[in-house]
């Protein structure tokens, strides 16, 4: 099927495969086409058909709700074009100038390590390697699952055929509660990405803060990993305000640890729980890591600077606490042109 999107921009045709979600097809062929989640809770990806028709994927998909459907309004990654079509979109389509280009793919199941008694880490063997910015994320899907799933790379390397990826356990998640549920090491789930754009640039003269819930600290690693690397911190500082309930719910703590040490003080961590009191100022068996209590981003709000306006800022985890987040990182003076993030919900 041929697509066209009218855009403020213009005009961008491209080829859409039998089959092949909207929003996929044109990010496959370097549209910037508007995206956060890409699995239809955002809504961000939201079109208007012009002509031509389209079938809905997952009508039970959350954003549906936000859409005026009886004006013609999809979201271009619930959607599959039943004939050519013409798709009015509110923001600015040109043609991407940076990879790298997401891809459809295939990934295997292995390692999978219970990390606490609802979050999962687990690798995917991927029969093509892959290069990713550090930050970006995959989306998901599973045999016989409705919907799809966005989880970031905790790993980093310019090409690599193993993705890291952490996923915490959701009630009604299907994917989530059907990874749980039993062993699935050595199924195969399909690939889409690299997705994102909250990433890092080795080339930026800037110190970094990033404020991460739960799972959320996925994406963070893999920018720490980068950054370490790329030997950041021998010139920048970086502060990371790690969010969890409980100190038994904390998790890549000896990865966090490691880097602190390399880093030679370059880079602060701090664990803020939400829903326990705090005994002592450092975690008892990383002593490199500090603890706060309070929600992450009130205690982002009470150590950080007054003035954070040279900084770039990452920010990751459940809706509200990335708004919270991005109102304290603004209340301190960071741009919001240097607040990066995807919003998975």
């Amino acid at each position: 099927m041929e697509i066209v999107i009218e855009s403020r921009a213009g005009t961008c045709p491209f080829t859409c495969d039998p089959g092949e979600k909207i929003l996929f097809a044109g990010l496959r062929a370097g549209l910037t086409l508007p995206y956060d989640c890409a699995t239809g809770t955002c809504g961000m990806c939201k079109a208007r058909v012009r002509t031509g028709t389209v079938e809905v994927i997952w009508p039970e998909a959350p954003a549906l709700a936000k859409l005026q459907r009886d004006k013609g309004d999809i979201l271009m990654c619930q959607s599959r074009a039943t004939s050519d079509c013409v798709l009015r979109v509110p923001a600015n389509v040109v043609i991407s100038e940076s990879g790298p280009l997401p891809r459809h793919g295939t990934g295997r199941v292995q390692k999978v390590e219970r990390l606490t008694g609802d979050v999962m880490h687990f690798e995917l063997a991927l029969p093509v390697p892959m290069t990713f910015h550090a930050g970006q994320f995959v989306v998901l899907t599973a045999p016989g699952i409705n919907g799809a799933r966005a989880y970031s790379m905790v790993n980093f390397a310019p090409s690599t055929s193993t993705l890291e990826l952490v996923i915490k356990k959701k009630p009604g998640g299907g994917l989530s509660e059907w990874l749980f549920e039993a062993d699935r090491t050595g199924l195969e789930l399909g690939v889409f990405g690299p997705l994102g754009r909250a990433t890092f640039r080795p080339n930026e003269d800037h110190d970094f803060v990033c404020i991460a819930g739960g799972s959320g600290i996925a994406g963070i690693l893999s920018i720490l990993e980068h950054a370490t690397e790329a030997g950041h911190f021998q010139k920048h500082n970086g502060r990371v305000f790690f969010g969890v309930r409980t100190l038994r719910d904390g998790f890549y703590l000896e990865r966090f640890s490691r880097l602190v040490t390399r880093s030679q003080g370059a880079l602060e961590v701090v664990l803020a729980l939400s829903h326990e009191e705090v005994e002592a100022p450092l975690h008892p068996q990383f002593s490199t890591i500090q603890i706060a209590h309070g929600f992450v981003h009130d205690v982002a709000n009470e150590r950080l600077e007054a003035d954070c306006s040279a900084v770039t800022s990452f920010v990751a985890g459940p809706p509200p606490m990335v708004d919270g987040a991005i109102r304290v990182l603004i209340g301190h003076g960071v741009p919001s042109t240097q607040i990066r993030y995807d919003k998975f919900g």
